[in-house]
């Protein structure tokens, strides 16, 4: 079993520590910018180091495996350091702010023979394994449309990570992520027509999008994202010989396919969303061994590409992007 240090102590850090208690294993080590809250972490879950410093983890030749929990404007930053040092990187959503920052990344993790992977739930639960498995055997027929929404309501704090364009702010990086990796996942190719319409909010990221997206093949995808409106969390796949209805899909569990012929209806569950973070796990494990595929990274750099054009259409910038010059 992997080594592993939880660079953050939050929701998703806390999740992880769980995670892996279930699977009878526990973290190496945390680092948080607030040393309390690091002892505390580990005092709860029996981590056996508290680093000081990020540059102590990546000096620890005990550490394996990175999961950087951080806020994701400040992702780039830590994965230049742990991709340098040699360690494997699992990096929260998104994984980083554009396409430059990834490809970036990318470079470092091939020059380091490490494996570099975003923590998307969607690539690694059973369910998707398992509609993936029929679709690719015909059972559906040709794909032709997929919709996706995700709608959360956020009161107007204009000073919370949501809408603060400091923390990189906005519907697109926080939850259409997951929309748009659902979208990729089952398309059998990245769209390359991209159209959209936006809301802003009053900070200038965006609270609200409508997104039209189709590939060489001819499938189409729309995804509808709101911060400010909440939406069933709600995927469909479209088939010419049936469709299939996902809810709560970024930790989904559960499918239902209506067949076209005689509208009789299939429910399929696998796996368990309460086990969204032991999968990851599990998938990150197997692709240090030698299984790297498992972690799908060309499907992050296909789904940041993607953001990285739309915001470009949109006009919208993060601090970062206007400073790139200077490294963060």
């Amino acid at each position: 079993m992997a080594n592993w240090v939880s660079a953050g102590c939050g929701v998703i850090a806390n999740e992880l520590a769980q995670a892996m208690e279930k699977r009878g294993q526990k973290l190496y080590g945390v680092v948080n910018r607030t040393p309390e809250k690091a002892v505390a972490f580990a005092e709860k879950y029996g981590v056996q180091r508290v680093f000081t410093s990020f540059q102590d983890v990546c000096a620890d030749p005990a550490v394996d495996i990175i999961y950087i929990s951080t806020p994701h404007n400040t992702h780039i930053h830590f994965l230049r350091k742990a991709l340098a040092a040699g360690k494997h990187v699992l990096c929260e959503k998104s994984i980083t702010l554009n396409s430059e920052e990834l490809e970036e990344a990318v470079q470092l993790a091939k020059e380091h023979g490490v494996v570099l992977a975003e923590a998307m739930t969607i690539y690694h639960m059973p369910i998707y394994k398992e509609l993936k498995k029929r679709m690719d055997a015909g059972k559906f027929g040709e794909l032709r449309v997929i919709q996706m929404n995700f709608g959360s309501y956020k009161e107007y704090d204009m000073k919370n990570r949501f809408f603060n364009r400091n923390l990189a702010g906005g519907a697109l990086l926080d939850i259409g992520v997951y929309a748009l990796s659902f979208v990729r996942m089952f398309l059998n190719s990245c769209p390359d027509q991209i159209t959209s319409q936006v809301k802003l909010a009053p900070t200038g990221v965006d609270e609200q999008a409508g997104i039209l997206l189709m590939n060489r093949e001819q499938e189409m995808a729309t995804v509808t994202l709101s911060l400010h409106a909440k939406q069933p969390k709600r995927g469909m796949i479209s088939f010419d010989k049936a469709y299939v209805e996902m809810y709560e899909y970024p930790r989904g569990q559960k499918a239902v396919i209506t067949y076209t012929e005689d509208g009789h209806t299939e429910e399929i569950v696998a796996g368990a969303t309460a086990d969204a973070l032991g999968y990851e796990v599990e998938d990150m494990e197997q692709a240090i061994a030698g299984h790297p595929e498992l972690m799908k990274l060309e499907f992050t750099e296909d789904v940041m590409k993607m953001m990285t054009r739309i915001r470009k259409d949109w006009g919208l910038t993060y601090p970062e992007e206007e400073h790139a010059t200077e490294k963060i």
